[in-house]
């Protein structure tokens, strides 16, 4: 990630924090405004197929059935602020604005995409979208749609994307996605979704998953490591206990789960995130001291882990290169690792305060460092006075008289 990239992500994370009054901003995601996509781990605008005029419809012809799909679901749409849907008339659905067609052979045409992002619409969606059988893209995001995700949407078998964000949606998370076969993308931030999230949402081939500000309560499923998802936020909801601690392999980037009410400790398994490069863990309660094994997440670019309860010694985090934004702020560490002590006092990007390490600036008040949250031991974690070596190493450490103990990350997991 150049340094373009990274400016402009830490500038969009900034509306995460920003969305949530008892905290300062930092960073965070959009504001699930925005009409990209993150696709292959990789954000940007998607394009829509182009629209193409289609021939008038028979009553075998897909569109027949799509422009009742389309007029049951205009019907249900009670706001429409910019007219959008004023040209949904008459029976050529692909000549209505924010629908995208295909060509189908025999010269027909199927709507593949519909894009109203924006559109500011007001209604419910309908059961009748699911005769959009050939559908691929439905991006709603930035509208007012009231109500439920409808089950029918889990014959929407060609859909790939869906954009649900920044809408006023509500019930528990929407099982009809569970079941849409094709689906790689998957945007349902800003709403009002409540209860927990299922497990089998980590079991599916997305690879993005946006499930930030909602009212998701209940502890992270266990699997959520194991999901191929590129990008994982479920910052701002309710969310609480321990964060996963069992890992595999995992092509993750950016993991958010900053602004919930996560306790116990960060496990030693981060270290199997390799391709890690926003991890965002700030504004819950964690506690402990941190697993050495981050300082093998070598591709790390952005880390934050403040306001927490966190304790001990900083790790060596002097191998991490492309570390640009550190955040420890508001924990109770109480000292840096020898080898990144000085490196760290030129860190521009690297946030320190409100902690306990002596010598340093704006530290907590000695008092406050008299009692730390969870115990000075924790976690059943011995701090490393040895070199920590990544998946696949031996790793020595050794804690005051204590014999150093050897143990390896292996590669995968089984």
């Amino acid at each position: 990630m150049n340094k373009n990239k990274l400016s402009l992500l830490l500038l969009n994370l900034a509306f995460l924090h920003l969305s949530t009054p008892k905290i300062s901003a930092y960073i965070g995601i959009s504001g699930g405004v925005g009409v990209g996509v993150w696709i292959n781990g990789q954000g940007g605008t998607t394009s829509t197929p182009s629209s193409t005029p289609s021939s008038t419809p028979t009553p075998s012809s897909p569109s027949n059935k799509e422009y009742t799909a389309l007029q049951t679901w205009k019907s249900a749409i009670t706001e429409d602020p910019n007219g959008v849907l004023s040209t949904w008339v008459g029976p050529n659905p692909c000549s209505y604005k924010g629908v995208f067609c295909s060509d189908l052979p025999g010269g027909l045409s199927t709507i593949t995409g519909i894009d109203l992002n924006h559109a500011h619409l007001k209604g419910t969606l309908v059961s009748a979208l699911s005769l959009l059988t050939n559908l691929n893209i439905l991006h709603l995001n930035t509208n007012s749609f009231t109500g439920t995700v409808p089950d029918t949407f889990s014959n929407l078998h060609s859909l790939t994307e869906l954009d649900l964000s920044n809408n006023l949606l509500s019930g528990p998370f929407p099982a009809p996605t569970l079941y849409i076969p094709s689906l790689i993308y998957l945007d349902l931030r800003f709403n009002s979704f409540s209860g927990q999230i299922p497990e089998e949402l980590f079991e599916k081939q997305l690879d993005a998953i946006f499930l930030n500000n909602n009212q998701f309560e209940g502890e992270i499923p266990m699997n959520l490591w194991t999901s191929p998802a590129s990008v994982i936020t479920l910052a701002n909801n309710k969310l609480s206990g321990a964060i996963p601690a069992s890992f595999g392999y995992s092509g993750l980037k950016e993991v958010l789960f900053l602004n919930n009410k996560l306790t116990g400790c960060i496990p030693e398994g981060v270290g199997y995130l390799q391709d890690i490069e926003v991890l965002d863990l700030s504004f819950n309660s964690i506690t402990g001291h941190l697993p050495n094994s981050l300082s093998c997440l070598t591709g790390m670019e952005v880390l934050n882990l403040g306001h927490n309860q966190l304790s001990g010694v900083l790790p060596d985090l002097c191998d991490l290169k492309s570390l640009a934004n550190l955040t420890v702020a508001f924990n109770f560490l109480s000292g840096l690792s020898e080898d990144c002590g000085r490196g760290m006092l030129r860190a521009v990007g690297f946030d320190l305060s409100g902690n306990c390490i002596p010598g340093r600036d704006m530290q907590r008040p000695p008092l406050d460092c008299l009692g730390v949250p969870g115990g000075d031991l924790s976690c059943l974690r011995i701090p490393s006075t040895g070199s920590v070596d990544c998946p696949g190493v031996t790793v020595h450490i050794g804690a005051g008289v204590l014999p150093g103990v050897s143990f390896s990350l292996p590669s995968s997991l089984p």
